[in-house]
């Protein structure tokens, strides 16, 4: 859905047609469930979050201002909701690591015994990203699950896009760390760059 789009739908929620608000939800609530659950891990969790989420959409719908896209938006709703779950919770675990690699979570539904494989791959990825520290957990979803840039995940989470690029960073050799303590960096050909934000490093493919 386009910006243009998000607006005119907006325009007319506050104006009163109902409707167009569960066009809005309709157009995003596959993403939000995702996003919930990658940074929760638990489904009804994520389904809570998910609708907890929308439901601040809708009541503070006239103070958005359209200065990102209402996605980007109800991703940083969220992501606030899902680290008010996560802070009641307690569950946050710190992790070092010495050494990993960049991985972008694998997407892609092939043959039926290919898939099976990757639904475990990405059911390990899910374990990994429930043991990373809440901000590591949400940069990386943002990032690799909701495709956001940069610049807009700056606008979610509220940092600075340096800050946001080392996070990210991070949080993926800290996934690598973890998925390959656990014998699971061998994944349906996940790929991974060792280059750090300063531009060092070079890049692969496992």
């Amino acid at each position: 859905m386009t910006r243009q789009e998000e607006r005119r739908l907006i325009e007319a929620v506050l104006a009163g047609n109902t409707e167009s608000f569960e066009a809005l939800v309709k157009a995003n609530e596959t993403m939000v469930y995702n996003l919930a659950l990658h940074m929760l891990s638990d489904p009804q969790d994520a389904l809570d979050a998910s609708q907890e989420a929308f439901f601040r959409a809708w009541r503070g719908l006239a103070s958005f201002r359209g200065d990102s896209k209402f996605s980007v938006w109800l991703y940083r709703l969220t992501c606030n909701v899902c680290l008010d779950v996560l802070r009641a919770r307690r569950d946050s675990v710190p992790l070092t690591d010495e050494e990993g690699r960049e991985l972008a979570l694998p997407d892609e539904r092939p043959s039926p015994e290919e898939e099976l494989v990757r639904s475990e791959w990405r059911q390990a990825v899910r374990d990994g990203l429930s043991r990373l520290e809440p901000e590591f957990r949400q940069a990386l979803a943002l990032r690799e699950l909701c495709g956001l840039s940069y610049d807009e995940i700056s606008q979610v989470a509220d940092l600075e896009p340096g800050t946001v690029k080392s996070r990210i960073f991070r949080a993926r050799k800290k996934l690598a760390a973890i998925l390959t303590a656990e014998g699971n960096i061998f994944g349906p050909e996940p790929s991974y760059e060792t280059k750090d934000p300063n531009g060092k490093g070079g890049a692969g493919h496992v």
